[in-house]
């Protein structure tokens, strides 16, 4: 079998993907035997969509850049994919939707039932025990579902003021989700918080006028990790963090020209997988050349794994495996100037 028979062909194949892509898989030594499979107009319309000759590419990859593997291509935009523990599924959100997607791939997703709730984005976790889904909605609360679907509740509090729930992380016992809040009034700010998973009381970790994001909790549960620009002297430079999980002992971990997002704790605790921007990036915005990069919890180690043209929904929340040994992201090339092998 020649290497490009092994992929469905879609519609828009000439803008999105070629051989190459089949080529470079076999040269890094992938395994490519099960086939790709290739969406077109498959997700309801989202609030962001993709440019001429764009396209969603699911990837997985392995901690030390190895073994990079796409497995599911798209004309519309997917995000942020969650593995799920028992290492069978990659969750991601698309057009407002969750969707399911076996890890070693070959099958078209399948929609997670979510009842009235399907304005969801990219900042989504799953509990720890693999039977709960905790997410975000456009409406600015956070809900949780169990992971087989059905309709959610909601876990967030009604504020008084402007207050916008972005989940990132969940506790290693399933406890307590990490968040972050945009709040107040103009200008407002971004601080980190956390809440019980069954809904409760909203607990400040940060109040800083800097903005923050990302937190999530290392497996023991002793750190979050986190951005932030706290330490920046000019706009959009964040760097990431660590706090212990009440909000003390502040550590800086990275500290480059690079701008660095939503670190993401390994399982075993050995590694932190992040998104960098190039300098002077604002936010985390999509359509940019980026490099995922990791480094040892006290960061140390820091090197490059893979770089692609990405951002926004590439690696918002966690997507280990739960061997460690990989994680999925997604990347978002253009014309086919962005496939594994190829920045």
């Amino acid at each position: 079998m020649e290497p490009a028979d092994i992929f469905r062909a879609p519609l828009f194949q000439p803008l999105c993907f070629d051989d190459r892509l089949s080529r470079q898989m076999l040269a890094k030594g992938a395994n490519i035997s099960t086939p790709i499979p290739v969406l077109s107009d498959h997700f309801s319309p989202g609030e962001r969509s993709l440019h001429p000759g764009q396209c969603s590419q699911l990837r997985t990859i392995g901690i030390d850049g190895s073994d990079e593997r796409t497995i599911l291509i798209a004309d519309q935009v997917i995000e942020a994919p969650n593995w799920t523990p028992d290492g069978q599924w990659l969750i991601f959100n698309a057009g407002g939707e969750l969707w399911r997607f076996p890890a070693d791939g070959g099958t078209e997703p399948e929609l997670i039932d979510t009842g009235s709730i399907r304005q969801l984005n990219n900042d989504h976790v799953l509990s720890p025990d693999g039977q709960t889904i905790h997410m975000s909605n456009g409406d600015g609360h956070l809900y949780a579902s169990p992971i087989t679907g059905g309709e959610p509740r909601k876990v967030s509090n009604d504020h008084a003021g402007f207050f916008r729930y972005y989940l990132h992380g969940i506790s290693p016992d399933g406890e307590t989700l990490s968040y972050v809040a945009i709040e107040g009034d103009e200008p407002r700010r971004i601080n980190i918080f956390t809440i019980p998973a069954a809904g409760g009381r909203d607990t400040r970790l940060s109040d800083i006028d800097k903005p923050n994001d990302g937190p999530e909790y290392s497996p023991d549960g002793a750190w979050i990790y986190f951005n932030s620009e706290r330490a920046a002297t000019r706009a959009g430079h964040a760097q990431i963090f660590r706090m212990r999980a009440d909000g003390t002992n502040v550590e800086q971990l990275t500290d480059d020209e690079r701008v660095n997002w939503f670190p993401h704790p390994s399982p075993d605790g050995e590694w932190i997988v992040y998104l960098s921007y190039p300098e002077d990036t604002l936010g985390h915005p999509p359509d940019r050349d980026i490099i995922l990069r990791r480094m040892r919890p006290d960061g140390t180690g820091q090197a490059d794994i893979t770089a692609f043209f990405g951002g926004q929904g590439t690696i918002n929340v966690n997507s280990w495996a739960p061997d460690s040994r990989r994680f999925a992201f997604v990347a978002y090339p253009i014309n086919a100037r962005s496939t594994p092998g190829q920045t």
